[in-house]
């Protein structure tokens, strides 16, 4: 994605740990650490870029551990899905399925 500048700006601020162009190259991994970490100017940026159901999508598909209660409350709600499911979470060795595969 050859983004545009105020696009590469926000990535930078609100994923500061990756280089933006590798941040906006996953759309549902930067629009979850926006919804997350932007501010509003932020977000009124990535909508002329992004569309409702981008943000939908990052919703549903977003790594666990990147949505905090607040901000999982608030863009459910923004987005129409009630009642708000529960968060994902992130699954350890411990929490994985048995492998029964022996």
């Amino acid at each position: 994605m050859n983004a545009p500048i105020e696009l590469r700006n926000v990535a930078r601020r609100v994923v500061w740990f990756k280089p933006p162009e590798q941040a906006l190259a996953d759309p549902v991994f930067f629009l979850a650490h926006l919804m997350t970490h932007g501010t509003h100017e932020d977000v009124v940026i990535a909508k002329r870029y992004f569309a409702t159901e981008d943000f939908r999508n990052a919703l549903e598909n977003g790594p666990p551990g990147v949505f905090d209660a607040r901000s999982w409350a608030y863009w459910n709600t923004v987005l129409g899905r009630l009642p708000v499911p529960p968060m994902p979470k992130r699954r350890f060795l411990q929490d994985a399925e048995p492998n029964t595969d022996h």
